[in-house]
């Protein structure tokens, strides 16, 4: 039995690229040192003093940055290539971390933070990119997964450790948050060699294709919106659940970090097998439609079932598993329509969409509540990725399932 589970671990870590592993240890390594925006609003109410208001308004400023340095990064990616891209957005991004730590005044706060989530952002489509050029049909999803386990691995680490930190001092988040970012660049630079990239596209047809901006594809921004409105109600998970379970539910600080901390550790003991298991095996935009259902299902309960520790946990199992079967094949929906030229673009969208979705999650959720409660955000959560995967499951019979078109060598 345990031989059996050991080479099933095996088959879904085997055969993706060196690259691959070297992109994920340097996304570890950065999202370990996260810790400056999750407690960016505590530090500036309670160590800079500033209003609530104002402190929303510095957050706003780091979201509208997000979606800028997206955009940015995306068409950057296009022209300049995604290795050099990273490399100076995690530069850059360190620097800009330790002098956010000496701002003290509103306007230096909201200009830094926009400035730097500007830089920081615009590394996503880069290394969304880096990851589809270095896998291929066969493994390009679960190069994903590896990613994004590296991405939960070091949100953990780096959650942890920033509150551990903020309990002595404040400025020491900049600092880590600064540092990890300069040490994740200086590694991308020793691990991996600089990319380079020969088209081989030599039909009219795959010529017109490689020039298509994500823009004007219609298909694309459908896939984009109903990402969106998913993005906006999974966001809810880390906004609004927790308040719930504090104020209606009465779970206590640790259970409620218990169960956020679990989906962490659900997502990286079963995502790459699962993914290994279902990869190639259907369309994409099938376990998209899956896996947002069993999400929305999961809001919906928390108005039917008791208040109890089991329930929370059935929860977070299923929203775990519908985050683990929607998004990494999102990520191969994408990739499947892109190619060399115009990779970093939808890259770019498909970050801005996140980003937008974090941004109006809080907002909408908040007034939700204001106007009918907690059991109106659950029905309404509930009936928006029924919406949503209702619209993927449209997409998927208006739209044939072709193969990804490759068209790029690495040398």
């Amino acid at each position: 039995m345990l031989t059996s589970v050991f080479q099933l671990y095996k088959q879904a870590y085997s055969g993706l690229s060196k690259n691959s592993w070297c992109l994920s240890i340097v996304m570890f390594i950065n999202r370990s040192g996260t810790m400056v925006v999750p407690f960016m609003s505590i530090y500036t109410i309670q160590q800079l003093h500033f209003t609530i208001v104002q402190s929303g308004w510095v957050m706003a400023f780091f979201g509208i940055g997000a979606i800028s340095g997206a955009f940015i990064g995306g068409r950057l990616t296009d022209k300049i290539g995604f290795y050099d891209i990273q490399v100076s957005a995690l530069l850059i991004g360190g620097i800009l971390f330790l002098v956010l730590g000496y701002q003290r005044t509103f306007l230096s706060m909201s200009i830094g933070t926009f400035v730097l989530s500007i830089c920081n952002e615009s590394f996503r489509p880069a290394n969304s990119t880096a990851i589809a050029h270095y896998s291929n049909d066969e493994n390009k999803t679960r190069s994903y997964s590896l990613n994004r386990l590296a991405v939960n691995l070091g949100w953990a680490f780096g959650g942890g450790l920033g509150g551990f930190l903020a309990s002595f001092n404040y400025h020491l988040l900049f600092w880590v948050d600064g540092c990890t970012n300069i040490f994740a660049a200086l590694l991308l630079l020793k691990l991996m060699p600089r990319a380079t990239i020969r088209k081989t596209v030599k039909d009219l047809a795959d010529k017109a294709i490689a020039s298509t901006s994500a823009y004007r594809d219609g298909v694309y921004l459908v896939f984009i919106i109903l990402s969106t409105l998913f993005a906006i109600c999974f966001f809810q998970f880390f906004i609004m659940q927790p308040v719930f379970y504090k104020i209606q539910w009465h779970f206590n600080e640790r259970f409620i970090g218990f169960l956020l901390a679990l989906n962490g550790i659900l997502i990286v003991l079963i995502e790459m097998v699962l993914i290994h298991k279902l990869e190639g095996k259907r369309n994409p935009l099938t376990y998209i439609s899956v896996g947002i259902i069993i999400a929305g299902a999961s809001f919906a309960l928390l108005n039917l079932l008791p208040h109890a520790a089991w329930v929370a946990i059935l929860i977070v199992v299923m929203i775990t598993l519908g985050e683990i079967m929607s998004m990494p094949f999102m990520n191969a929906y994408w990739i499947n329509r892109t190619t060399n030229s115009n990779r970093g673009e939808y890259a770019a969208l498909y970050s801005m969409s996140w980003s937008a979705a974090q941004i109006i999650a809080p907002a909408t959720g908040s007034q939700i509540i204001a106007h009918g409660g907690f059991t109106m955000l659950w029905w309404i959560l509930g009936s928006v990725c029924l919406l949503s995967s209702t619209g993927f499951f449209i997409l998927k019979k208006l739209t044939p399932h072709t193969k990804p078109i490759i068209i790029e060598k690495a040398n």
